[in-house]
């Protein structure tokens, strides 16, 4: 799966999302409209973590996909 997928998918993966990074909102989910640019920015607005650890956690979640 790359990420084009999960862009097309979007719906599906809401779910899958907010179980993995519980505190952000369906609002914020919804928002991203799957890019993953924006998804970084919210992981490091809602846990406090920089960039690369946002991007090392969403590859470590797509890996498990």
């Amino acid at each position: 799966m790359n990420w084009d997928q999960i862009q097309g998918r979007w719906k599906q993966m809401r779910g899958n999302i907010k179980r993995e990074w519980g505190r952000l909102t369906d609002d914020d989910v919804n928002q991203t409209q799957g890019q993953r640019d924006k998804l970084i920015g919210l992981i490091q607005e809602a846990y406090g973590v920089e960039r690369e650890e946002a991007d090392r956690q969403i590859r470590n979640w797509f890996s498990r996909l």
